[in-house]
């Protein structure tokens, strides 16, 4: 007989945090554009997905988010996204980003970050896009000439995650 105990069986294969990330991220994909909302399927800005990834990995946001306008230009917060980020993600270089990864944009060449967005393959970015939804689209040179800065998620907290569990964060159950 050439059973395994099952003391011996293979233990799931540990699901990285861009892996996660990059999951949640295309759950996403269609939730209507909603100004500083974060909520799946009813609405998000680009912060609202990020927030959603996160609260999907880690179960609680990291810190309340403060109200903002849509242009925060000129403002205390203007450079609030990058400090944020840099207090709750791993900072990596622009050019070393993965898919699941998040980066952040400019509005001009330059400019402080103003927009956030998930890498979902070499060149194409998940996001909350203006007045549409949240969706994927080419990360173009016009977008590359804008990214400031790119971070990946820490490792969440160990937890058992067998392969079901992820196929129910990559799949919605539509019953």
């Amino acid at each position: 007989m050439n059973a395994r105990p099952a003391a011996m069986a293979a233990a799931p294969a540990p699901v990285s945090a861009r892996g996660l990330a990059l999951a949640e991220a295309r759950r996403w994909i269609g939730t209507p554009y909603r100004h500083q909302a974060s909520c799946l399927g009813a609405g998000c800005d680009c912060l609202g997905l990020v927030r959603g990834i996160w609260r999907a990995l880690y179960r609680e946001e990291p810190q309340t988010v403060p109200a903002y306008q849509r242009d925060v230009s000129g403002t205390p917060l203007s450079g609030e996204l990058m400090a944020a980020a840099q207090r709750h993600f791993t900072e990596i270089d622009k050019a070393q980003a993965r898919p699941g990864d998040v980066l952040l944009f400019a509005a001009e060449p330059g400019g402080p970050a103003r927009h956030c967005a998930v890498l979902s393959q070499r060149q194409r970015i998940i996001h909350a896009y203006w007045h549409r939804s949240v969706c994927e689209t080419a990360l173009t040179p016009w977008w590359r000439r804008r990214l400031v800065a790119a971070f990946a998620f820490p490792e969440p907290p160990e937890r058992d995650r067998s392969a079901q569990d992820l196929m129910e964060m990559t799949w919605p159950s539509l019953s």
